[in-house]
This record gives C-alpha cells, structure tokens and sequence, in this order.
C-alpha cells in the first residue's frame, strides 16, 4: 500500500469524527453499532489495517494504529472498542498459514472477533480438531465473519499436557457459520460494543485454522508481527481509555461553564480552587500521554530495527499504559461531581461516556 494510502487510513478526519459521533446515541439505545459506523468501519479498511499486506490487510505500523485507536474512542468509546478489539483479531492472521491469511481476510465485509480465554476444548481427531466451548465478551460479534478462541488439547478425552505439566492450549480462528452467538451483553456502557457470548458444539475444524502467538511462530514478515502480544493489548486498550477520558473532560468542562458553586456564589470556573483542579487533571492527562506514546513510539522503532524487546521494555511499555489508565480515572472520577445532574441523565452524552469510560476500563490488564 502508498505512503499516501497508509497515512489516509491511519487518520481520522474531522467529517468521519462527525459521522461517528452523530450516531453514538441512536448506537448507545441498539445496543449494537449504527449501520453508517459499520459502514465506516469497512470502507476505512480499519478492520483489516493489522492484517498482513501479504493477505490483503493494510500492516498499519503499530504506532499510526493506536493513535486512530484513540481518535475514535473519543468520537464514540463502542465504536473505538470494537475497531481495537476486531482490528486486533485481524492481527492474528500473522500467525495463520499464508493460504488461510488471504482466505480470511478476504472475505467481504470481513470481521473477527472473538475471546483470550481457554474456556473451550479441542479434541483431536484426524488431521484437525473437535471444538467444543463457550467463550463470553467478543467485542463486535453480531457483524463478526470469523471468531478466534483459546481451547485446551485433548486426546482421546485425556487432557494433553506440556513439558511443565499445565494443560496445553492452542488458539483457533472459527468461521462464523459454526458459531452460536449467545446474547449476553447487559452491560451499563459500552452497550453499542454487543459483547456477546458465542458457543460452539462439537464443530471439526482442519489443523490450519490453528495457530500460536509469538515473534518465532509468525508466518507474515515485518515488525508488527514481531512486537509482543501483551504489549500490543496494553497500548491498544490504554489508548481507548484515553480518548475515552479526553472526549469527557471537554464534555465535563462545558457542564462546569453552566455551573455556580452554591457557596461560593460564584460560576464554577471562576472559582480559583475549581479552575486549579481543572487544569491540574488536565495538565496530567497531557504529561501521562505524552509519556506514553514516547515509550511506544521508541518500543516500535526497535522492534523495527531488527531487535527483540527485552524485559525491560516490555515493562515500560506495561507502566507507561497503566499510568495513562490511572491519570485517565482520576480525572473522569475526579471531574464528574462539578458535572451536576445533568450528567446524571441516562440520554446524555456526557453520562452515556461516563458509562462507557467506566465499563472498558474494568479489562483485567487494566487493573491498578
């Protein structure tokens, strides 16, 4: 893909920003993203910009696509989780055979959704595997073409078991046909995300539709492939946090300029205390970002180089998106007391992002 073509992509432009935050609301009440933002979502490309260039995917460097990532979380926090966690997905056909990448990738309106835990087994029969499971929270699922999951190995019923003794798992990606979706998601934000349960009874799948994540077992060249996997879920999912926190802090300022402090009889922001915390959160949303996308701006360009990350990077990169989350909570939480009842209403916009911020910042990476 051009230079051109790539950095198009990886920019949301101000009338898309429009688009999607025009249908937040009427999303919000379906419980499931607005035709016009899937739409988007397609025409963009965006859900196939971490698929290989090899199988028809954009390869989007790692950097470019957070902060899209980011960008459109704060334009609408459902639309901006379904892209990460469905672009996400996407990634994994780095790891598929090169046949299988392209088949999947594809496919039209491709989607791929899907869940990290091994709640499912896979029983070895022939030269492929017997899928049995239920796996909860895929992001995305009513408009997913493929689904991926963790399953245990089995043999013969017997759990397979590797060198350490711990049941062996193997991850899967599962076209939707064979996959029964459970309607799951009562969440109060992030309704739009449809994060469905799906199950799947004792479908056969070939060994190709089986795949391992790591830098050695990658099947597609170039550093986004080499990059590790839980540094790529840590930056991915901070990132949306923050356009998350971003787009409530302007909501929250705009309900403070409507405001009077009741003792001190004067409008909201001109009270000194009030303008000083204000700025204070402000001020360390700014700093935590900018050390963020310093560390992973530096964590790519040496995965690009050539080089591994070591435990140390790794690390960095853990913190730096932790400390964003951190900065990002106690400016919502901080914020939202100046906010009056208004943001207390369920049809608002700044209570609909409340619920959000509140909703995907409970992720078990994201824990303090």
């Amino acid at each position: 893909m051009p230079h051109a073509a790539l950095a198009t992509l990886a920019t949301l432009s101000g009338r898309d920003a429009r688009r999607i935050a025009r249908h937040a609301q009427a999303a919000d009440a379906a419980r499931f993203l607005h035709p016009a933002q899937q739409a988007l979502l397609h025409r963009r490309g965006w859900l196939t910009m971490l698929a290989p260039r090899s199988a028809g995917g954009a390869e989007l460097p790692l950097p470019q696509a957070v902060r899209l990532e980011e960008a459109v979380a704060a334009a609408d926090g459902s639309m901006g989780w379904v892209l990460t966690l469905c672009a996400g997905a996407g990634w994994f056909a780095g790891f598929l055979a090169p046949g299988m990448a392209r088949s999947i990738i594809g496919t039209p309106r491709v989607c791929l959704g899907g869940s990290g835990a091994a709640t499912g087994y896979a029983e070895e029969e022939g030269d492929g595997y017997r899928i049995t499971g239920s796996w909860d929270y895929a992001s995305g699922a009513p408009m997913a073409t493929h689904f991926t999951l963790n399953a245990r190995l089995q043999r013969a019923g017997q759990p397979l078991l590797d060198a350490q003794g711990q049941p062996r798992i193997r991850a899967f990606l599962v076209p939707a046909a064979l996959v029964q979706l459970v309607p799951s998601w009562n969440s109060i934000g992030m309704r739009a995300s449809a994060s469905h349960s799906y199950r799947i009874d004792g479908e056969w799948l070939a060994k190709e539709h089986g795949f391992t994540i790591s830098p050695g077992t990658a099947t597609a060249d170039g550093p986004l492939y080499r990059y590790p996997f839980y540094s790529l879920a840590y930056v991915t999912l901070a990132a949306n946090v923050a356009g998350m926190a971003t787009h409530f802090m302007e909501l929250a300022e705009e309900c403070m300029r409507h405001r009077r402090h009741a003792r001190a009889g004067l409008p909201l922001l001109e009270v000194p205390e009030v303008i000083s915390m204000l700025q204070g959160k402000k001020d360390a949303f700014i700093a935590a970002r900018a050390r963020f996308y310093a560390v992973l701006d530096d964590s790519w360009a040496q995965v690009a180089a050539g080089a591994a990350l070591d435990e140390h990077a790794m690390q960095a990169v853990q913190a730096s998106s932790l400390d964003l989350v951190a900065v990002c909570r106690a400016a919502v939480d901080g914020l939202y007391p100046y906010c009056g009842l208004y943001a207390a209403r369920e049809d608002s916009a700044i209570n609909r992002v409340w619920r959000d911020f509140h909703t995907a910042s409970q992720h078990a990476l994201l824990l303090p």
